[in-house]
């Protein structure tokens, strides 16, 4: 089907809650990406960072295929080996307790918040300014974002938000204090770094007052940063992590994980879902889990960031270059001479240069390419970037 007729079908069935691009992606392999009308794009969005192992990687492809013709579904009530082998694969590969899967990253955050709930009955939970969580109610309380906030309230009591300032955080928790909620990176609000000073006050808030310290590791995680978890190139290692996105390799899932102290806060009952930890897609998670664990590819992404961002540091309409690894954002000077929306510079690089980024604000624009660039492919995307200067 053509764009066009994809419009009508949306205008008329679909809840017009996304403002798409014109465009109609039909094949993707690695860090590329084909339309309908076999045009060739590079992709540095990744799907917002799901595709951290690239379009359609072999072993991925082969794990779906192999476990879908043998076994697809058949609720928790039930075990199933690629649920049970995941849930120790992320226990090892972090924090060590235990995991509740579920299918997506607001579905995370959610058991977060009832798993410190359950464990500080009617605790608050404090969050930063320039947070994002999800969209779902609990996780959007947890988004001190008007705009996205308002139209839905009330919303779920209890969420407390603070400034990304170390003793303002640190004064917000209090004896009853649920929990910390904090992404150690915010990644939707346009790749903010969190300061260690930040992070340590946060530790030490919640060692003081019991509180749980919850790192939202959903975009952050699974390789982005250049190790397998954003927290462990941190001073601080939280109670428990949530993650998403990349960890199906491209299918819906998600994860929280916990450490020892709240391993067992959840009791029979307490939470559950009918799809999550599926066989399909705990399958795929531990084909993705094994690949971006590879040392070889983190210390690659690492030396693949610092290039791509001093390549985008060169870029004459860029004021600043921020983020780890690849997972990095730039902010486009304002100076009236280069009249450059953030927004209508992503457009450009889709329609006219076929490079897929997206725009967080009005300045912003997020980089965020699969694990598995090449060199070639960074240089190549700043050339594009670079003919789209004024």
């Amino acid at each position: 089907m053509s764009v066009a007729e994809l419009k009508t079908l949306e205008r008329d069935y679909a809840m017009p809650t996304y403002v798409r691009n014109p465009v109609q992606f039909v094949r993707g392999s690695g860090a590329r990406l084909w339309d309908a009308d076999g045009n060739e794009y590079l992709d540095f969005l990744a799907g917002i960072s799901v595709l951290n192992v690239g379009h359609c990687h072999p072993r991925v492809v082969e794990a779906v295929r192999e476990q879908v013709g043998r076994l697809s579904h058949v609720s928790n009530l039930y075990y199933t080996e690629p649920a049970m082998k995941l849930s120790a694969a992320l226990s090892e590969s972090s924090l060590g307790g235990k995991v509740f899967l579920c299918n997506s990253g607001a579905e995370a955050n959610e058991a977060a918040i009832k798993l410190a709930r359950r464990a500080r009955p009617g605790g608050n939970i404090v969050v930063l300014e320039g947070a994002f969580h999800g969209r779902t109610y609990g996780a959007l309380s947890a988004t001190p974002q008007e705009t996205k906030q308002a139209p839905f309230a009330p919303l779920v009591p209890g969420f407390v938000v603070v400034p990304k300032d170390p003793g303002a955080l640190f004064d917000a928790v209090e004896p009853g204090t649920a929990a910390v909620l904090l992404e150690p990176i915010q990644g939707e609000t346009g790749i903010h770094v969190l300061s260690d000073e930040l992070l340590v006050a946060a530790r030490e808030a919640c060692d003081r007052t019991g509180a749980a310290l919850i790192f939202d590791e959903i975009q952050t995680g699974m390789g982005r940063t250049g190790t397998l978890w954003a927290y462990e190139q941190t001073e601080v290692v939280p109670d428990a992590i949530t993650s998403a996105k990349a960890l199906g390799g491209g299918l819906p899932i998600g994860a929280l994980i916990t450490g020892q102290r709240l391993a067992d806060a959840l009791h029979p009952g307490d939470h559950g879902s009918t799809f999550a930890g599926g066989p399909v897609v705990a399958s795929a998670a531990l084909v993705a889990l094994e690949l971006c664990s590879d040392q070889e590819l983190l210390a690659r992404v690492r030396v693949a960031g610092a290039r791509l961002a001093a390549g985008l540091a060169s870029l004459p309409y860029v004021a600043a270059v921020r983020g780890r690894g690849l997972m990095l954002a730039i902010d486009i000077d304002q100076d009236p001479g280069h009249r450059l929306d953030a927004a209508e510079l992503a457009r450009r690089a889709l329609l006219e240069q076929r490079l897929v980024v997206n725009a967080t604000g009005p300045a912003t624009i997020r980089l965020e390419p699969p694990l598995i660039v090449s060199d070639d492919e960074l240089d190549e995307a700043v050339a594009r970037l670079v003919a789209l200067a004024p």
